[in-house]
């Protein structure tokens, strides 16, 4: 092989890695949701690394917690979980995913750590965490155990990364989609949920957390 086509050859090579490892999240890389400890009530069933559902992108900035519904009435988190890993062949050439599910028993399931994308929230993948809520028909309301847990999941979301309710948003505020549900369509009920989270913000202040 000549070798000035090699050492070019070399070059471009080394170029595309050097490129590549930009978009990869590395230890000690200070991303902000680098060594969030999740609360005991999260399970992590984390996808496999794919274009379509995990592109592993940095999240290299937590500016708001995004709230959404999964669309399928009485379906679990593990369902909606597994929804989103089968995307990964591309097959249905679909892009879509959460950080974490809530699921109809108050489970909360995550999908993609907190130092990368999901597919979620349109314009606001980039520095937004987002929240798949499951729901028991088609009204989209959250039942009793599962909206706890959201307002629970999200106050703790809001306090790890220095938010406030009013970081809080539902998919419908960023893009107009009717999402989720039952709480763009009662406006009364998400201005209940945004107070609930302060309320529940509030608590975590006045209560000395644990090591």
């Amino acid at each position: 092989m000549n070798p000035r086509f090699a050492a070019l050859c070399l070059i471009a090579v080394l170029a595309a890695a050097a490129a590549a490892a930009r978009f990869l999240p590395r230890p000690g890389s200070g991303l902000p949701g680098e060594g969030a400890v999740l609360p005991e009530y999260v399970t992590q069933e984390l996808l496999t690394e794919n274009p379509w559902s995990r592109p592993g992108t940095p999240l290299e900035e937590i500016r708001g917690v995004v709230i959404h519904y999964v669309g399928n009435p009485d379906t679990s988190a593990a369902a909606n979980r597994n929804y989103f890993e089968s995307l990964k062949d591309g097959a249905e050439d679909i892009y879509a995913s959460a950080h974490f599910i809530v699921g109809l028993e108050g489970e909360v399931v995550q999908c993609i750590p907190l130092t990368e994308w999901a597919y979620a929230s349109n314009s606001r993948n980039g520095d937004t965490v987002s929240v798949e809520v499951c729901h028991p028909d088609e009204t989209g309301e959250f039942s009793p155990v599962t909206y706890d847990r959201t307002v629970e999941l999200t106050a703790w979301l809001c306090s790890t990364f220095g938010l406030t309710a009013d970081d809080v948003l539902r998919h419908y505020d960023v893009s107009g989609k009717i999402c989720p549900k039952y709480y763009v369509e009662n406006e009364d009920a998400w201005s209940g949920f945004l107070a609930d989270v302060d309320a529940r913000l509030a608590q975590m202040r006045e209560t000395p957390q644990k090591n």
